[in-house]
């Protein structure tokens, strides 16, 4: 009998002659896939053009770029050795976004936010989060004036720039919940009256992957709701060594001085939005988000929001670097800090150790890369 591969789990069929050049579900993932000879390859992928692609032209000293590198700079005086982590952080926070940090304690997640809100000469306000926190403890509360006779709203820590929400998962999902009109509308609804937050505004949640007792794991619904998550990782020898020296006397922290204004953040905020991203990058994203949903090991695929979030992440962190396009590196780039947590993989899946990562890697070589002329990238 002929035998061919499956074009998605790439596991072996054997098919009687008669069903040849025919469509059938594997036996193996259930896909729908084509009884091929041996002599069709496996995966079709489009050849390349014969002109390669153009390198990108930076559009010189641009004002986002020159605003986030003084930002970067400036944190680099406090959290050594993690410039990839940085960067990503004001690509969140440029694209308007939020951030989930996924690490172990002592890695400076908290030194991260403080730094990032000095830097810009912003308000910091850090939330503890515990089980026995409620909703108001976050969001503010009216208190009766017996002066005024009437009820005043007290601001809640949540009405600050950048706002630290600390091991996010030991709160109630009630108080969980209390964060996700602010991160996605940036207001705050207390006894029927909106309050706007104070622009621009990010939230920085962390939690701990380790210690799982006792905590409340966040829905998939509101991961989604992050547009980036990531980890800082402890520092290598050289950088530990560095960083114990700089902790001698006294917390560098201490001395970081703001190098920009929160008012210039809105600005690159708003250029964010004039970045190009050209139909075939957009295509690309697409049919990435696309093939993810029917990925055998996934059980739930990226969403349109997914598709949202990495080009959104994708134009910040290209004016970052100076360029005024998107080019489908930077998709590659960000789409293991953008997918990583909305992609949900099979039980199945998981008990083969499967990672994310692997899937992913696995979707970008199912996926033809655009070529962008000159024409297209200017």
């Amino acid at each position: 009998m002929p035998k061919c591969h499956c074009h998605h789990c790439q596991q072996p069929i054997e098919y009687p002659d008669e069903l040849a050049g025919k469509e059938t579900a594997c036996p193996h993932c259930g896909a729908t896939t084509l009884l091929e000879g041996e002599s069709v390859p496996r995966i079709r992928i489009p050849k390349p053009q014969p002109r390669g692609p153009v390198e990108r032209e930076s559009s010189g000293d641009s004002e986002v770029a020159r605003t986030a590198q003084k930002v970067r700079e400036n944190i680099e005086q406090v959290i050594v050795g993690k410039s990839n982590e940085i960067t990503l952080t004001l690509t969140a926070y440029l694209a308007q976004g939020h951030i989930l940090l996924e690490d172990v304690p002592g890695v400076a997640k908290t030194m991260l936010a403080r730094s990032l809100a000095q830097s810009i000469g912003g308000s910091f306000k850090r939330i503890q989060c515990t089980p026995d926190l409620l909703p108001n403890d976050i969001t503010g509360t009216s208190i009766f004036n017996p002066k005024t006779t009437e009820f005043e709203f007290r601001h809640g820590p949540l009405f600050a720039q950048i706002v630290l929400a600390d091991e996010i998962n030991r709160a109630t999902p009630r108080a969980q919940s209390a964060l996700l009109e602010a991160m996605a509308e940036h207001k705050v609804t207390a006894d029927g009256v909106n309050h706007e937050l104070t622009a621009p505004f990010l939230l920085i949640a962390t939690q701990n992957p380790i210690d799982h007792e006792g905590t409340f794991p966040l829905p998939e619904a509101q991961l989604d709701r992050f547009l980036i998550r990531l980890s800082l990782g402890y520092p290598d020898t050289d950088q530990e060594v560095l960083l114990l020296n700089r902790l001698r006397s006294r917390h560098p922290i201490e001395n970081l001085n703001p190098v920009v204004e929160a008012a210039e953040i809105q600005q690159a905020q708003a250029a964010i939005c004039e970045v190009r991203v050209d139909d075939k990058i957009a295509q690309y994203v697409v049919h990435l988000i696309q093939a993810s949903r029917q990925h055998h090991d996934l059980s739930l695929g990226g969403s349109p929001r997914a598709s949202l979030a990495l080009v959104r992440c994708a134009q910040a962190y290209a004016a970052i670097h100076g360029y005024d396009y998107v080019m489908p590196d930077d998709i590659k780039r960000l789409a293991p800090y953008v997918l990583g947590h909305r992609l949900i993989l099979r039980p199945e899946s998981r008990l083969r150790k499967k990672k994310v990562k692997e899937v992913l890697e696995e979707l970008f070589r199912s996926i033809s890369v655009p070529t962008l002329d000159s024409g297209t990238s200017r």
